[in-house]
């Protein structure tokens, strides 16, 4: 029997309605319990209007499974990743569809310790909710908590708030970023830095009327970006809906490329962890290996994903890996993936280095320019990737197959790979030093790839 549809990659997503609705939902919460086999399951919900009846479906599949239940209620991704390991559950699910539009929701599920699940086991429990239901005779609790404080001392323990300076921000948080950020921001208050905020789309709103909530979208820069300009902020951050991401303007009101971001927060880990390890993933590579370098770090790539850079911090001992789509992820907090602690790091990270993140960027850009990522329709894209591999594989220094194929040459590399949630191939370059030669090998890259259709990166002005 199939897995349903909803049923991606790695998490549930779907059209409410028509591949998710709240029978789906209670016979995955059931599901859940009768793979995982848990005893407590933390279970989270976003803003959307669909959102609390498919928690509450959820929460009566796990409970009609014997399965007990602490319900924290409107939260982003993390707070479950954090109430999951603090409460000491078996596991958690949050509902939510992140940046997608208003009917479309979700769900993202972890085992205990907040680690992901494997792809047996997520495989298994969609086989299991497209299967006979087995309800139990016992009828588990459910109980409603909040981690919220804890959680922001945490996050607020993770830098060192005596070298942070008076910061100005601007944070827009389109989804449920708001309550945590509040949480976390009182928090820091009170260990003594000023830090003065203009607040954006602050309040959850179920409606979405400014747009649904996905930062990366560029009729969406200009939001936080003309705010930024506004406040005299030193930078901006803006979330998407479940706030598991993270997306940074400069004080100059323009967008941070995440590349350039993931270097950055490697810089501002190893201020406090020299020597050790750093994530990142394999599409924009050579910035972010030559900071961790020179600050005194050891680089390990690991394959796109999320269950993947979890995995390779777990296995390396990293303190954070990063991806360039805005998964930022540390080894303080149970190596799963945080938006809200990327801003205090690069506060602190500007109080050290007494520079404006424009010009942190701008020295990154000159020495490494990239394309960011340009997405392609082409016909066949295994065919596609296999000729372009042909094609260079006598001028290339090396190759690898990590995700997709990276081919690396004397001055510049690429990474092209399928995507793994859209038939899309997906092209990134980067250069040392040269952006006229970054252009053309885009050029000679998209021409060999005989593309039916070009979607350029959302968040660059152009190739």
């Amino acid at each position: 029997m199939l897995s349903p549809a909803c049923f991606g990659s790695y998490d549930i997503r779907g059209k409410i309605g028509h591949t998710i609705d709240t029978d789906l939902a209670f016979r995955t919460g059931a599901a859940f319990a009768s793979v995982m086999q848990p005893k407590t399951v933390v279970v989270g919900r976003d803003c959307r209007p669909s959102s609390p009846k498919l928690a509450q479906a959820v929460i009566n599949g796990l409970r009609r499974s014997g399965v007990d239940v602490i319900d924290i209620g409107l939260s982003g991704t993390e707070e479950m990743y954090f109430a999951t390991d603090h409460f000491g559950a078996s596991g958690g699910i949050t509902i939510t569809a992140s940046h997608n539009p208003i009917d479309y929701n979700g769900m993202k599920m972890v085992a205990e310790g907040s680690r992901p699940l494997t792809d047996v086991e997520f495989r298994q429990i969609g086989l299991t909710t497209g299967g006979p239901m087995h309800a139990t005779e016992q009828i588990g609790t459910c109980v409603e908590a909040s981690a919220r404080a804890t959680y922001a001392n945490h996050l607020v323990d993770m830098i060192d708030t005596v070298r942070l300076r008076p910061t100005r921000m601007v944070v827009n948080a389109c989804g449920v970023a708001g309550p945590a950020f509040d949480a976390v921001l009182d928090t820091l208050r009170t260990r003594g830095p000023k830090v003065e905020v203009t607040r954006l789309n602050h309040e959850p709103d179920p409606a979405f009327r400014n747009g649904i909530p996905n930062p990366m979208l560029p009729e969406q820069h200009a939001a936080t970006g003309d705010a930024v300009v506004a406040a005299r902020a030193q930078f901006g951050v803006a979330w998407d809906g479940d706030f598991d991401r993270c997306f940074f303007f400069d004080e100059t009101g323009a967008f941070v490329d995440g590349e350039y971001v993931v270097a950055l927060l490697a810089q501002a880990a190893l201020a406090r962890h020299p020597a050790a390890t750093i994530i990142h993933d394999p599409r924009i590579v050579w910035n972010t290996q030559r900071v961790v370098s020179e600050h005194g770090g050891v680089s390990h790539q690991s394959k796109t994903g999320h269950a993947y850079l979890k995995a390779a911090m777990r296995e390396t001992g990293a303190i954070y890996g990063g991806e360039m789509s805005a998964h930022h992820y540390f080894s303080s907090f149970m190596n799963c993936d945080s938006g809200m602690i990327p801003w205090l790091m690069m506060a602190e990270l500007l109080s050290i280095t007494r520079m404006h993140l424009s010009q942190l960027v701008a020295e990154m850009k000159a020495l490494h320019p990239s394309s960011g990522e340009l997405n392609f329709t082409v016909t066949d894209p295994e065919t596609t990737i296999a000729q372009i591999k042909a094609r260079y594989l006598g001028q290339a220094v090396d190759v690898e197959n990590c995700d997709g194929l990276s081919m690396s040459f004397e001055t510049w590399r690429f990474n092209l790979r399928c995507s793994n949630t859209e038939s899309l191939l997906r092209l990134n370059v980067e250069t040392r030093g040269d952006p006229v030669a970054l252009a053309q090998h885009v050029h000679d890259l998209t021409e060999l790839m005989h593309p039916t259709e070009t979607v350029i990166a959302p968040t660059r002005r152009s190739a």
